[in-house]
């Protein structure tokens, strides 16, 4: 894969910590989502989304929200190499609310932060030949030293041949003229503003702004007078944002109206969220740009990934990923009000998940009933034997990806804990053991709300004896409760994946796991999981596989369970689903350490033997898919 990149920004970054309660002063929020923000970020972390190769210049101080920064632009798929880890400052950060659709609270906490400490030592000459083009931001051009680091990154992207953009990005109060409670205020005239920016007007292949933007950049509040005080010293293609009324683009002179430049198609739709509109709008602005689109196809981007961030809570996770860009392009939305568009969320949401696996070999030793009904059992042997199972998972695993556990809270809560940041994929079951019809375990609670307690790597694991000829008032029960929870995690931005086992309770031909499948759709339920009973037919794997790819395209996938069963019997299994890329993989316990389980309850294993034949035999049933799917490759 090449190390070349589309886009490089360069400017702050910070973590923004947005209330969760709408309509309310910021005084009053009671809780906080917490989204990786900053203008130039958000730019990088919008425009990959859309497609581009993208990087960030930027500084995150040598702490929990630095880490934080790193960790989710690399799950945008933004470039971390040019991000600087100042062990001297600490990460920025802003708290922000919504008010109403005209007020917008907004806190930032910059005093000596990390990103405010480029320098122009920071610009590797070998990175900036990597890009396309360059893209800054205002504010760091507020302080010498970072506009040295700017100028630098600028005036290397010209003698490369490189694109340069700037995004006016005004913020009177990080210009030292607002204190800090004026967070949403966006403009107050200042000469020295207007001639620190005119200075270097005359850079840039592309300027974007508002109208108070252009006000500033040009030293008017006549908006025309202010876009020809900057045609005056730069030839920039001139991209003028007016909200509601959409943006205008001037290549040349400017017209006497703004109603006479290049337009795209602007989109009716509820304003939620006004804050980092303008950086998704970037985001679609530069999608086209680099494209080679005109300007007409660019500002429709631009304007249709505003509107989508407007009406969604928070900046970067709003913004909205090409596949879905492309559905409200063709399709619009059946609703002003896009957060709640049914389908647009559902895309949303399956295009921008936390991270993606190809293949995935589950540890599931989740187990309670079957652990507690064993010889000798206690709540402390049964997480003693848990915590034996994550050794054994780490040893097969030796740090690479796509290995992961099943663990519940209840019986194995320390090695949850310990799981935690290790690489592997985590699952966390919610049922209480055969329950039919299904309850939940008591610490999720009758509303579910234990699931905010949650980390967000964690997945919602829950377990449904469910077919789809139960009587009608069992099924019905059911169902609903599913439902609930699949919206609860989704409320908690958590994964969700939902195991079925029709076999206990019915018969099953090669339709029956496919009819289960298309009933939850049906209902609005989409698991980013689903976690299937061994099928021994291809008849039945690709019923089931259709059943799926048929209404739901972004499903994360398929892993096959256990059930128990012999080794033999699994690998035996493997060789037919292994066929299916949509089987991801497999989340097996009982076979690994049922017997092993029992030996450390009576005392006739120690640690160091469990350990190792549980190691032994997960590591033979990873080999045994591992063969499967190779003999398969290239089948879908």
């Amino acid at each position: 894969m090449s190390d070349q990149l589309d886009i490089i920004t360069i400017g702050r970054s910070c973590v923004d910590l947005y209330g969760s309660q709408i309509g309310g002063r910021l005084e009053d929020m009671r809780s906080f989502e917490k989204y990786v923000g900053g203008s130039p970020t958000n730019i990088a972390c919008g425009a990959a989304r859309l497609g581009l190769r993208t990087g960030v210049i930027t500084a995150v101080g040598d702490e929990h929200m630095g880490r934080f920064i790193t960790e989710e632009l690399t799950r945008f798929g933004v470039d971390t190499a040019m991000v600087k880890v100042d062990p001297e400052r600490i990460t920025a950060l802003a708290m922000l609310g919504i008010r109403d659709e005209h007020q917008f609270p907004l806190i930032f906490f910059r005093e000596n932060c990390a990103d405010m400490g480029l320098t122009e030592a920071d610009i590797d000459p070998a990175q900036i030949a990597r890009t396309r083009a360059v893209v800054a931001t205002g504010t760091h051009l507020s302080l010498p030293s970072t506009e040295a680091a700017v100028l630098k990154a600028l005036r290397l992207a010209g003698e490369n041949g490189a694109r340069r953009a700037l995004d006016i990005d005004y913020r009177p109060n990080l210009w030292g003229l607002a204190g800090h409670g004026a967070g949403e205020q966006r403009y107050i005239a200042s000469q020295a503003v207007t001639e620190r920016l005119q200075a270097h007007l005359g850079l840039f292949d592309l300027i974007v702004g508002t109208e108070e933007e252009f006000h500033i950049a040009g030293g008017s509040t006549d908006t025309i007078a202010a876009l020809r005080a900057v045609r005056a010293i730069s030839n920039a293609t001139l991209v003028c944002k007016r909200g509601p009324m959409g943006a205008v683009a001037f290549g040349g002179a400017i017209p006497d109206s703004l109603d006479d430049g290049e337009t795209g198609p602007g989109f009716a739709i509820e304003v939620f969220n006004v804050l980092g509109a303008g950086d998704g709008f970037m985001a679609g602005l530069l999608k086209g740009w680099m494209d080679g689109e005109g300007w007409p196809r660019s500002l429709e981007y631009a304007n249709a990934c505003g509107a989508i961030a407007v009406s969604r809570h928070g900046c970067s996770p709003a913004y909205p990923s090409l596949t879905e860009l492309d559905h409200f392009l063709t399709h619009g939305s059946a609703t002003p009000a896009l957060r709640k568009d049914p389908v647009l969320e559902q895309i949303h949401w399956a295009t921008t998940r936390r991270t993606t696996w190809d293949d995935l070999r589950i540890f599931a030793f989740d187990h309670r009933i079957q652990l507690e009904e064993m010889e000798g059992a206690t709540p402390e042997r049964i997480a003693h034997v848990k915590a034996l199972c994550l050794e054994a998972t780490l040893a097969v695993a030796k740090g690479e990806r796509g290995y992961g556990i099943l663990c519940d809270n209840r019986l194995g809560r320390h090695t949850l804990h310990r799981a935690a940041g290790s690489g592997l994929w985590v699952g966390r079951p919610v049922e209480w053991p055969a329950s039919r019809p299904l309850t939940c375990e008591p610490e999720i609670g009758a509303d579910f709300g234990g699931l905010a307690e949650w980390p967000a790597d964690q997945v919602c694991k829950v377990l449904c004896f469910y077919h789809p000829d139960d009587p009608e008032t069992l099924r019905a029960d059911q169902e609903r409760t599913v439902q609930r929870l699949f919206h609860a995690c989704r409320r908690n931005r958590l994964e969700f994946l939902l195991e079925v086992i029709p076999s206990k309770f019915g018969p099953v031909d090669d339709d029956t796991t496919a009819r289960v499948i298309r009933r939850f759709y049906e209902l609005g339920v989409y698991p980013d999981w689903w976690k299937l009973e061994p099928m021994q037919s291809d008849a039945a794997w690709k019923a089931t596989c259709d059943a799926i790819e048929d209404n739901d395209p972004n499903c994360n996938g398929i892993v096959v369970l256990g059930l128990g069963q012999a080794m033999s019997d699994l690998l035996a299994s493997f060789d037919v689903a292994a066929g299916y890329r949509l089987v991801r993989g497999f989340a097996v316990g009982r076979t690994i350490m049922a017997e092993v389980a029992a030996g450390v309850m009576d005392g006739s294993l120690d640690d160091a033997q469990a350990v190792e034949n549980m190691t032994r035999r997960f590591q033979e049933l990873c080999d045994g898919w591992d063969r499967a799917r190779a003999a398969h490759a290239g089948k879908t």
